[in-house]
């Protein structure tokens, strides 16, 4: 048998809830199309997201890479073309210069930044995130400051593993290209110069053999892996500070300088640059690279 219950409705409890129900839906207006347009900040990847070598444009079949399309986005030491960006690059790479606040985030220093013949006015995130330059090119203080603080503390390390690779590098049968990435920070009083990361690279450009070293990495000294990791992308192996990260300059970035109203996305091509894209309000990613290899393959 079935039972049915009916309570006596509360027309003054109805009444109220639907009223303020209504205020609250009518208190948000339908979107409307405002001609003053707030730019986004747009933090960007540049090695392999917006250009890239001969090599890797023929390695991916870039699409509007042909000669006659091709830009120089960057040069040599020796000031020779030597990345580029297709038709497509390009027009995408105007409509962000026009359309949005560009934010460099890259693992050039600042020596290889002068190399990208590409304009650019607003903050640039350096050297894996060690270095931040604002808008007027001048050093960060704050962020040099922190830095220091840092980075001082594991010179010493840095030194141990900086002498392993350059004696295994004087081996005549020694594939490594070994270099100490160096630059100077101030501690409020002096500069001192302080070895940032160890970069490392295979003359063959083997990126399996990388993958190799990178295991045996931990074993070289004690506490590797509390103070250091490792990144590998292509033909580029980084040993890093954990101190170091674009993630935590970006960071920085949007909780002391950018404005918290103007929406933020970025671009990356690395599995280093997720981190830092995970931050902002919309990611994306090129359709090659090592990012996309991971998601495409899973």
């Amino acid at each position: 048998m079935l039972y049915y219950y009916y309570y006596p409705l509360n027309h003054t409890l109805l009444f109220t809830f639907t009223h303020a129900f209504m205020a609250n839906t009518m208190t948000s207006p339908f979107f409307q199309a405002n001609p003053d347009i707030i730019k986004p900040y747009a933090l960007m990847d540049l090695d392999d997201t917006l250009f890239q070598t001969q090599r890797k444009i023929d390695a991916w079949d870039l699409p509007t890479a042909e000669a006659k399309n091709l830009v120089c986005a960057t040069i040599n030491k020796q000031g020779k073309p030597l990345s580029f960006m297709s038709q497509r690059q390009a027009a995408f790479f105007n409509w962000l210069l026009t359309s949005t606040e560009l934010i460099v985030v890259t693992a050039r220093d600042r020596s290889e930044i002068k190399r990208v013949k590409l304009p650019f006015d607003s903050w640039q995130v350096l050297t894996h995130g060690a270095i931040i330059l604002a808008r007027d090119g001048t050093l960060q203080a704050q962020w040099q400051q922190r830095m220091h603080s840092q980075l001082a503390p594991l010179q010493d390390k840095l030194q141990q593993l900086s002498q392993l690779f350059a004696n295994h590098s004087k081996n005549d049968n020694s594939q490594l290209l070994f270099t100490p990435l160096i630059d100077h920070f101030n501690n409020g009083s002096a500069n001192e110069n302080l070895t940032i990361y160890l970069a490392i690279k295979h003359a063959q450009k083997d990126h399996q053999a990388l993958v190799e070293l990178a295991k045996k990495l931990p074993t070289l000294i004690r506490d590797f892996e509390q103070d250091f990791y490792v990144h590998v992308n292509a033909n580029n192996l980084a040993i890093l500070p954990h101190a170091v990260h674009k993630r935590h300059a970006v960071q920085f970035l949007l909780d002391q300088h950018l404005d918290h109203q103007r929406p933020s996305f970025g671009f990356g091509d690395s599995l280093a640059d997720l981190p830092f894209l995970q931050l902002l309000d919309w990611y994306g990613m090129p359709n090659h690279g090592q990012l996309h290899e991971r998601f495409s393959s899973q």
